[in-house]
This record gives C-alpha cells, sequence and structure tokens, in this order.
C-alpha cells in the first residue's frame, strides 16, 4: 500500500482486525519511510456496478462517493458514525444483491432516501433538497406536506 504522506510503495501492517459491521477489514499500517501511520480499509465487492446518471452518461459506483453525499447531509448531525457506516455498507450490499451490473442513479438515490429517512430525518430533507432539486422555500414545503412530516418533524 502507497504511503498517502509520502508516497513511499511500500507499508507495513501493524493491526489488523474487522470493522465494526463485519463488512470490512480495519489495517492500521506504518511507513517505513516517513514513520507516517493510516488506517486502510479492505472490503469484499461482489461486482463492478456502473450507474447510469440521468444525462445518460455511464460511471462507475464510487462508496466513497456515496459516503461524501450522505456526510453532506449528515453534517453537524448527533449520528454516530458507525451507525453511517452500516447504513452505506447496507445501501452497497443492497445494490450489489439486485443482480444488476448497470443500475439508475435514481435507484441509488432513493435507497439512500430511504435509508437516512430511518435515520434521521433532517438529513433525508437535506439530501432531498440536493436530490430532487429544490429551488425555492415552497419546494421544501411541498416536499415535506407530501412525506406527511408535521412541524417537530415527526411522521403525522
Amino acid at each position: 500500500m502507497k504511503c498517502p504522506f509520502c508516497g513511499h510503495a511500500e507499508s507495513q501492517v501493524k493491526d489488523s482486525r474487522p470493522s465494526e459491521d463485519g463488512a470490512a477489514i480495519r489495517r492500521r499500517r506504518s511507513c517505513p519511510e516517513c514513520g507516517g501511520r493510516f488506517t486502510t480499509f479492505e472490503r469484499v465487492q461482489l461486482r463492478e456496478l456502473i450507474v447510469m446518471k440521468r444525462s445518460g452518461r455511464r460511471a462507475p459506483f464510487d462508496r466513497d462517493k456515496l459516503a461524501r453525499s450522505i456526510s453532506f447531509a449528515l453534517n453537524k448531525r448527533p449520528i454516530e458514525p458507525e451507525r453511517v457506516e452500516r447504513m452505506i455498507s447496507g445501501i452497497v450490499r443492497q445494490l450489489e444483491s439486485l443482480g444488476e451490473t448497470e443500475i439508475q442513479s435514481t435507484v441509488v438515490g432513493e435507497m439512500v432516501m430511504k435509508a437516512l429517512k430511518s435515520l434521521d430525518e433532517v438529513a433525508y430533507v437535506r439530501f432531498a433538497s440536493v436530490y430532487r432539486d429544490f429551488k425555492e422555500s415552497s419546494d421544501f414545503a411541498r416536499f415535506l406536506g407530501q412525506e406527511g412530516l408535521n412541524e417537530e418533524g415527526l411522521d403525522a
């Protein structure tokens, strides 16, 4: 594994253990060149997934991109990182178990929306505002009305 600090081609594994959800192996590594320490994760990939965008463009599925978009929605929300990681792993497993190598971006978006709704309703609305391309405050009101959310953010 290449060192992210100095670019040295080799690193030493100091510790390996399963992640919290058991879906990955967490490895603590050390660079013999600069002494830098870093963590890597190994995950099983059942198949190579391709996401078909609304524009018609195809792109390889990127778990890190999915995690980034979810983390934006969850910014400053009181959610434990382990729960977020389990949610992301669950979405990836669902996508892989569909049996398709090409997946519409809308399928990914709807899975994220469903998972976020059960995890944190504020993050759910934040994600929806970007995913559904809200332009003005009335879009929020319409969305919240359709979702049956009242002023306290609870299901009506």
